[in-house]
């Protein structure tokens, strides 16, 4: 029986598959890549490799095996239909006769259209007769931490989120709920809604970067539609400017508090704080 990751050298995947070696042989884990050249560094620790790509069906035959447990982690390829790229590995999964098959959701109180291709799959996941999990995984510290030079440089968080909150996490966190579903045993067909133990508002981030760099940085809220053109401006293509804009409309009707507590849980500690993970962007 293996673990097997999809998606294994992305961003979320890394830290799955780094968190994994921890708890048990590398040999029992399978990373499930595109190009096998990013992975070597795992091969040399003794992950198996298997190179697959959701748009290539064909490349999932005989990838799994009777009683292999899954981490289907979301595919970022938003304008190839990823409800039907999932299925593949869905479909893959039911053919070989697999555990369970876990899957990183969104939140289920989010209605933003970020959310649609989601609950597609979910739809898929469950009516497969797969034994599942959602994972519906909140909003990341990192969404925000991870590109800080124009706001450091212009001295202003920008958003379109008002006054709402988010109970964002890292993404070591969602890594280590996903790894606790794995290796655990009762998680058969549950669904865990996932967040940070502190919800914060964009005011909050600014102050927060401010303390910790002496500078001082303010909080600028702007409509949905100008955020969209700023993002689309930074360079991101305008759909998904428009998609991610409409995330900070959700932010606002309170759509990214998640409250269950889940995410601690089955990590088994607190999750990150804000300015733990500020502190680490800030170091580099």
């Amino acid at each position: 029986m293996s673990i097997v990751i999809t998606g294994a050298t992305g961003k979320l995947g890394r830290h799955v598959v780094e968190q994994l070696l921890e708890k048990v042989p590398a040999d029992r884990i399978t990373a499930v890549v595109r190009d096998r050249a990013r992975a070597t560094d795992l091969a040399e620790r003794g992950v198996r490799l298997a190179v697959a790509d959701y748009n290539a069906p064909e490349t999932f035959d005989g990838l799994f095996a009777p009683g292999d447990k899954v981490l289907l982690i979301s595919g970022n390829e938003f304008d190839k239909g990823r409800p039907q790229q999932h299925k593949v590995v869905v479909d893959a999964a039911r053919a070989a006769g697999v555990a369970l098959l876990a899957y990183t959701s969104a939140p289920g109180t989010l209605t933003a259209a970020l959310a649609d291709d989601h609950r597609a799959t979910e739809e898929i996941l469950v009516g497969s007769g797969v034994p599942y999990t959602l994972l519906r995984n909140g909003w990341y510290h990192e969404n925000y931490t991870e590109n800080l030079t124009p706001v450091l440089e212009h001295h202003a968080v920008v958003g379109a989120a008002g006054e709402g909150r988010v109970s964002s996490a890292s993404r070591a966190d969602y890594a280590a709920a996903a790894v606790a579903v794995l290796t655990g045993e009762g998680h058969e067909n549950r669904t865990y809604e996932l967040g940070g133990d502190t919800a914060w508002g964009l005011a909050e981030f600014a102050a927060e970067l401010s303390r910790q760099t002496g500078e001082e940085i303010a909080y600028t809220p702007v409509s949905v539609d100008t955020f969209a053109d700023i993002l689309a401006g930074a360079g991101l293509p305008a759909p998904l400017a428009a998609m991610l804009a409409a995330v900070d409309a959700s932010i606002e009707k309170g759509e990214l508090v998640v409250s269950t507590g889940d995410l601690s849980r089955l990590a088994g500690r607190p999750t990150t704080p804000l300015g733990e993970a500020v502190a680490a962007a800030l170091k580099g």
